[in-house]
């Protein structure tokens, strides 16, 4: 049973660019955060001073993809979230970039 329905934004082009073994375990992730209520902070984490979370994806790099809850200002209670975009973290720098990135696309969703 599904407990979130979704929609992307930049994130399909982002999950095409990945190679199998990093699709798997984003599928792997993915499929957690949808069916499952409580969700470790290993796979879903709130991004600090923003409305956003973090979708957290470890396979020989650190991969992140922005998210955003519709329905609640609470991942875990959220029935709807949006994958924003989806980025390869190098350092905590690349975070402010990318919720600048995730804002604009929040801005043209709604």
């Amino acid at each position: 049973m599904n407990r979130i329905m979704y929609r992307t934004i930049a994130f399909d082009s982002f999950y095409n660019s990945l190679n199998n073994r990093t699709k798997k375990k984003v599928d792997f992730v993915f499929e957690h955060i949808r069916t499952e209520k409580n969700v470790s902070t290993k796979f879903v984490k709130n991004l600090t001073n923003t409305d956003f979370y973090e979708m957290r994806i470890s396979v020989d790099k650190e991969y992140r993809v922005i998210l955003f809850a519709i329905d609640d200002d609470n991942f875990i209670n959220a029935n709807e979230i949006v994958l924003l975009n989806g980025f390869v973290k190098k350092s905590t720098a690349d975070y402010e970039k990318q919720i600048t990135i995730a804002l604009k696309l929040m801005e043209e969703f709604l």
